[in-house]
Order: structure tokens, then C-alpha cells, then sequence
């Protein structure tokens, strides 16, 4: 055999040769440690005790752990005199009646007081050596020392109170955003409400009905509409849509809102109002920071059995009617141009005249501009004139049912706010006869 791990054909040195020789004893030497030395000097701690726990032997590495002499221990003292409080009372609580009932227990976490008062996190592993004759004559303890280990159990155990405290704060953090999020949402909720009518007024001879589709409750939406008298029997209404999102958006919205009210009470024809609201727009939004919308305004005048309607359009999406003999289509206000972007644009109109069964509708982009499909393709114009077709006749309060039952099909692909208003004359009631009595 090669002790150095060399081939011996290989070797530099012929065999029987001196340095070979001299090779073979040092190796040699080195593997007869007396079992005194390998006792006293091994990697662990080693104590043999009697039956009642006095200590008998000792050696050495465990005296340099506890930093005593043999002799303050061999004889004088018991193996639990090197325990803590704690360790006494587990050793005679559990190990020690274990000890005796299978004869041996090893991987046991104890805490050895040293001669300076620190403790020694130790791994104690024991046996019953017995006679030939099966008695008991003593037992013998093995212990690893546990500093490492125990350093390592408490760095453990510090990182997982570590992601404990910081999982608790991430969820208080959660908590703390989504209520703030749910204050945020009713804060907007208010501020959106407050830009439309709480309801809409009860006109003679004329049902009105609206809807306001949010896409978002965390963002303010820029959509819009009102009814509201100009006297004489006269109506005004206005739908739009102000570009963007956000506080500024709603800020442009709310000026919109009472610029159009205040331009109708002073000059209720259409193409009026509209330049007004420009006027407004493109006076005090200009430079970086330009801010425009699209609207829809009209006047409703009594006419014979129905209404006379006259709009006046600034790049919003056309009007639909849908007429009490099942047709409908768009009243186009062909020629209007945005709000807001230059100083005197010019404005589409249109004229009509509203009969029993007929409705108006007025919608924003966020209708139109839906992605729907599997290819997420946009809703459109000739998608929402089929659906008003397969609609008509259709009263208001039906027209808008039908429309928010659309927009909630969209589902996600609905990711603008969207404003729905519907104007129509009812359908007078048949007079009353004795076979038909009221």
C-alpha cells in the first residue's frame, strides 16, 4: 500500500530505498495516537459518571471548555452540578427517566455552566454501560459543543422575525393602502357626482333618462351632461366629453358645465353657446397646457305633438335617433370642430322634430370605442347603429336600460368613462272607451 497516496511504480523513490523508509514510519507514527490521547484530546467532550450522576472520568477538551481541573470535578461533583436551572430541571424531568427506560438518548440540547459563569450550548448524547450480567454499572456522555450551531439557530431564528415583522408590516402597509384607496375612491365618487345632474328634471310631454358608466374608480372622468329649462317651454341639454383624466380634467368639466348653463341663459341658440364655451376654453387653456373637450348642446321647442330640436355639435360623435316606426339612424351635425383648439372654429347643426315613440340618444367615445372580441377590435359606429336598429322603437328609460346592459357586457374592454343621455316623446295613451274603460 502507497501511504502518500503515490503509485509505487510511479514513485521517485525505489522501494527499500532509505527515503522510502523514512517515508513509511512518519506516516506510521501518525496513525498510532495512543486511545489515552484520542480519549483526552477529541474533537468533542467526553464524561463517564456513576449511576447516581457523580462524575468519574473527564477529559481533557471538555475541562478546557468548562475551564476547570480534573480534580474540582472527578469525584466532587455530579453531572447535573454543570447544568443550568433549566437543564437540571429537564434532566430530571425527561432525560434522565428516559435514559433509564431505553438504555440511551443522544441529540439532547443542554446549556453547561463554565467556570466564568457563560454557558456552553452543548448536544449531549448518553449510554448505560452494563455488566455482562445486564446490570447497570455506569454511564458514559458524549457532548458536542453547539456554539455554531445555537449562533446559527438564532440567526435563523432573528431573519424569520425579521420576515415575520416585516410580512406584519407589508400587511398593515395593505390594510393602510386600501383604505386609503377606499377614502380616495369616495372622494372622487363625490367629486364625479358632482360634476352631473343628481337626477334629471321632469320635462311635460318629454321623458328623459342618463347613465354614467365609470370605468375606473380611481380616476375622475371628464364626461358630462345636463337638462335644464330655458323658460317658455323650452329645454336645453348638453352631453361632452373633456379630454384627459384626473383633477384637471374635472376642473375643465366643472367651467364647461356652468359656461354652458350661464351661455344659454343668455343666448340659448346653439351655435352660440357653443362659440362661447370655446371662447372660454381658448382663452384660459392655451400655452403648454391645452385643454379642450367635445359637446353636444341642443334646444327642445313644443311642436305640435312633439318637440323641435336644434343641436349644434364640436367634434362630438354623431346624435342617434331612433324613430317610433323601428327605423334609426344618425342626425349628423357634419363640420364641428373641437372646443377649445382654435379661436373661432366652426360648429356642425342639425334640426328635427321629435314625434311619440321617437327617442334621441347621446353618447360619448367610451361607447363606441369599447374593444370587444377576441382580436379586441373597437365596438364602433356601425356596431352601435345595428343595435340601435334591432332596439327601435324604444322609449328612453328602454334605450338606456339596453345600453348599460351593453356596456356592462364589454367587461374590461370598456376603459373610458362613458355618458349616456336619452330624450324621447311618449306615447299617448289611448282614449278612453266603455270597452276599454281607465
Amino acid at each position: 500500500m502507497c501511504h502518500t497516496g503515490q503509485d509505487p511504480e510511479h514513485s521517485s523513490a525505489p522501494a527499500g530505498s532509505d527515503d522510502a523508509v523514512a517515508r513509511d514510519a512518519a506516516f506510521t507514527a501518525l496513525l498510532e495516537d495512543s486511545a489515552e490521547d484520542l480519549y483526552e484530546n477529541a474533537p468533542c467532550g467526553y464524561l463517564s459518571t456513576l449511576l447516581d450522576g457523580k462524575i468519574a472520568k473527564v477529559n481533557t477538551t471538555l475541562l478546557t471548555w468548562l475551564g476547570r481541573t480534573r480534580d474540582q470535578l472527578v469525584g466532587c461533583q455530579s453531572f447535573t452540578d454543570l447544568l443550568t436551572v433549566g437543564g437540571k430541571l429537564y434532566h430530571e424531568t425527561h432525560f434522565a427517566p428516559l435514559l433509564r427506560m431505553r438504555g440511551e438518548i443522544s441529540g439532547i440540547a443542554l446549556e453547561l455552566k463554565a467556570a466564568d459563569g457563560t454557558r456552553l450550548p452543548v448536544l449531549v448524547t448518553s449510554v448505560i454501560k452494563t455488566g455482562t450480567d445486564g446490570q447497570p454499572l455506569l454511564i458514559r456522555t458524549s457532548i458536542f459543543d453547539a456554539r455554531d450551531r445555537r449562533a446559527y439557530e438564532a440567526e435563523l431564528l432573528r431573519a424569520r422575525k425579521e420576515a415575520e415583522q416585516a410580512r406584519r408590516q407589508a400587511e398593515r402597509d395593505r390594510e393602510k393602502a386600501e383604505r386609503d384607496r377606499e377614502r380616495l375612491q369616495s372622494v372622487l365618487a363625490t367629486l364625479q357626482q358632482s360634476l352631473i345632474p343628481p337626477s334629471l328634471p321632469t320635462v311635460p310631454g318629454l321623458e328623459a333618462a342618463a347613465h354614467y358608466h365609470t370605468a375606473s374608480p380611481d380616476h375622475l372622468g371628464g364626461d358630462f351632461y345636463d337638462l335644464f329649462p330655458l323658460g317658455d317651454g323650452r329645454w336645453a341639454f348638453f352631453l361632452g366629453d373633456v379630454c384627459g383624466k384626473g383633477p384637471e380634467a374635472a376642473a375643465v368639466t366643472s367651467l364647461t358645465r356652468y359656461t354652458l348653463r350661464a351661455a344659454a341663459l343668455h343666448n340659448p341658440d346653439p351655435g352660440a353657446v357653443l362659440t362661447t364655451l370655446n371662447t372660454a376654453l381658448y382663452e384660459r387653456y392655451t400655452g403648454g397646457d391645452p385643454r379642450f373637450c367635445t359637446a353636444v348642446y341642443g334646444v327642445l321647442e313644443p311642436a305640435d305633438d312633439g318637440f323641435a330640436l336644434t343641436l349644434a355639435s364640436g367634434g362630438h360623435p354623431p346624435v342617434l335617433l331612433l324613430r317610433a316606426n323601428g327605423e334609426a339612424g344618425y342626425l349628423t351635425a357634419s363640420g364641428g370642430l373641437l372646443i377649445g383648439v382654435l379661436p373661432a372654429p366652426r360648429f356642425g347643426r342639425a334640426h328635427t322634430v321629435l314625434h311619440p315613440g321617437d327617442t334621441v340618444l347621446l353618447y360619448t367615445d367610451g361607447l363606441t370605442e369599447a374593444r370587444v372580441g377576441a382580436n379586441r377590435a373597437l365596438y364602433g359606429d356601425e356596431a352601435l347603429l345595428g343595435f340601435a336598429t334591432r332596439l327601435a322603437p324604444a322609449t328612453p328609460g328602454a334605450t338606456i336600460r339596453a345600453l348599460t346592459e351593453l356596456l356592462d357586457s364589454f367587461g374590461d374592454g370598456l376603459d373610458d368613462d362613458t355618458a349616456l343621455l336619452a330624450l324621447g316623446v311618449p306615447v299617448s295613451a289611448p282614449a278612453p272607451t266603455p270597452e276599454n274603460p281607465t
